[in-house]
């Protein structure tokens, strides 16, 4: 759960430093370009440990990470930070924890008891409620594209967290950097505008950060986690990631920290603990 947390929090700055970059790039460009400066880290990496490469029975494992969390992922919650905030973008992929869940059960065939069930919705629909009460009950486009977004980093989660119990985690997120590098590199090149250069330091911070954090460091805890502590009841520390968003965001883009989040937030984190000491059973 700790190494899984650790993963969490370098994942929940993402949307606040995504909401700073697209002032100054493309959402296009963020999303293919960091994939490519970590993909070419990734390389690196796997060159200097000597990994050998995937077996073939694995490499259509490595493409469904890749199109989830490489692709999926950043496209769309990238384009959903141009308009929408990072506060509400958060509390939307609150829902991520019993997506993952959901998914890990069909897939991989996990075997959460009822009452790990009932707490999932419960933090689920304290999410929902949290949403709808900061959105006066209406849902927009912006809110598909961050669901859409969050179902496809689930994807890329589950996969990637199963593949983990058998190979190195941090070969894992490489391997799926690197089999999708030819992409990146050709769509950053045709996004890339000459004047990005003159973007600033803050500016290209951001986008450091979303390279080498946000697409490369994070999920070697993330996916250690998933491995050792099981998909459906390690993910449920997502639930604590958008309050974790909430408070970076007021720092970062001084969004304001009300009572009713805080309030929220430490209804969501007791469900996690609730969800901790619920079985499941692996198949």
């Amino acid at each position: 759960m700790l190494i899984g947390f650790i993963g969490i929090l370098i994942f929940s700055l993402t949307l606040p430093v995504s909401k700073i970059a697209v002032l100054s790039f493309d959402p296009y460009f963020i999303a293919f370009g960091r994939a490519t400066l970590a993909g070419s880290v990734a390389l690196a990496y796997l060159l200097y440990k000597k990994e050998i490469m995937p077996s073939k029975a694995d490499f259509a494992k490595f493409v469904v990470i890749a199109l989830g969390v490489i692709f999926g992922f950043p496209i769309f919650t990238t384009i959903a930070m141009v308009e929408g905030s990072s506060s509400h973008g958060a509390v939307i992929l609150g829902m991520m924890p019993l997506a993952s869940t959901v998914i890990g059960v069909i897939r991989f065939k996990e075997r959460p008891s009822l009452g790990f069930w009932l707490v999932s919705l419960l933090g689920a629909g304290l999410v929902v409620v949290y949403a709808l009460l900061k959105s006066s009950g209406d849902f927009t486009y912006i809110d598909g594209l961050l669901v859409v977004g969050g179902i496809c980093a689930c994807v890329g989660y589950v996969e990637g967290g199963e593949l983990s119990r058998k190979m190195n985690p941090r070969s894992v997120i490489s391997w799926a950097l690197v089999i999708s590098l030819p992409v990146n590199i050709v769509m950053s090149y045709v996004t890339f505008n000459t004047q990005y250069i003159y973007a600033g330091p803050t500016a290209w911070s951001c986008f450091l950060y979303l390279s080498l954090f946000s697409m490369f460091i994070g999920f070697f805890f993330w996916y250690e986690g998933l491995a050792v502590g099981g998909i459906a009841r390690v993910s449920q520390v997502q639930l604590t990631q958008p309050f974790c968003t909430l408070v970076v965001a007021s720092i970062l883009l001084g969004d304001s920290l009300t009572i009713m989040n805080l309030v929220f937030a430490f209804f969501v984190v007791y469900t996690v603990v609730l969800g901790k000491r619920m079985l499941v059973k692996r198949a």
